[in-house]
């Protein structure tokens, strides 16, 4: 017997499972990261500083956030991902689970959720450092912004994000309402239009603050974006006892001699003499 044989016959006495694990991973983690992920970016338009905080506060997992990154949102993505694949290849009935979503809802979410999927995959190539090996890896944890702000700039890739941003969270709202309808959580009529604005102001939230976080990026003053940046590798290094990080024009005696105005509350009380 074939592998293809196998493979449907698998699926099929696994539905309830798979389903109930493939809903959940779309809300937990995949979902919680990308409301997250969005409003983390959004943080930008409070500023690059601002921005360069939120950063700063998730590379602090330091050696941590590679497993967290896989266990948490690489491996449940793949999941969610290889799973969707299938459903939209026919290898898994769906009827009974999505009896309710009308056909131009459900032709739209697995629309979205093939795009969403190639625009993630550009994402990562693009911006996290693993892409760095195919020419990509353009994002700079210590340079936040301003490396965002330069990866922005083409008004090609500023539209590619606007479809992907989109499509990415209609699925993910949109697949809040199936959800409920997978876990029984709304059967009857009124509360599925009830859970529909619930996923309709989600949606709305989280466009916003995707949409938002692509304009304040590209409108980014870069120069002064990594003037900011610079301030505060010197202010992190200075709390760790490390000399200040030369620049390429400047030797590190200078930048040594600078002063430099440490935001209130980093300076720990022993650094303080207090």
């Amino acid at each position: 017997m074939s592998q293809s044989e196998i493979s449907p016959s698998f699926f099929a006495k696994n539905q309830f499972l798979i389903f109930r694990l493939f809903s959940l991973s779309g809300l937990v983690p995949v979902g919680a990261f990308l409301m997250v992920h969005l409003l983390t970016n959004a943080s930008v338009l409070a500023g690059a500083g601002t921005f360069q905080s939120r950063v700063d506060m998730i590379h602090s997992l330091g050696p941590l956030l590679i497993p967290v990154e896989w266990i948490f949102i690489f491996l449940p993505m793949i999941f969610h991902a290889t799973v969707g694949f299938i459903i939209i290849a026919g290898g898994l009935p769906n009827v009974g689970s999505y009896a309710y979503v009308g056909n131009v809802r459900y032709t739209l979410q697995r629309a979205t959720g093939m795009i969403a999927f190639a625009f993630i995959l550009w994402h990562l190539i693009q911006l996290h450092w693993m892409g760095a090996a195919v020419g990509g890896g353009q994002f700079d944890p210590h340079r936040a912004s301003s490396s965002t702000a330069a990866a922005l700039q083409p008004t090609l890739v500023a539209i590619f994000y606007c479809i992907g941003i989109l499509s990415t969270v209609f699925h993910f709202a949109n697949g809040l309402w199936t959800l409920g309808i997978t876990w029984g959580v709304w059967t009857s009529p009124a509360a599925m239009r009830r859970a529909n604005w619930i996923s309709i102001a989600v949606g709305i939230l989280l466009a916003g603050a995707g949409i938002g976080a692509l304009v304040g990026m590209r409108r980014i003053d870069i120069e002064q974006a990594q003037a900011i940046e610079n301030r505060m590798e010197d202010v992190r290094r200075m709390l760790d006892g490390q000399e200040p990080t030369p620049t390429q024009d400047e030797p590190t005696s200078v930048r040594s001699s600078q002063t430099f105005d440490v935001p209130a509350g980093l300076v720990p009380a022993s650094k303080t003499g207090t």
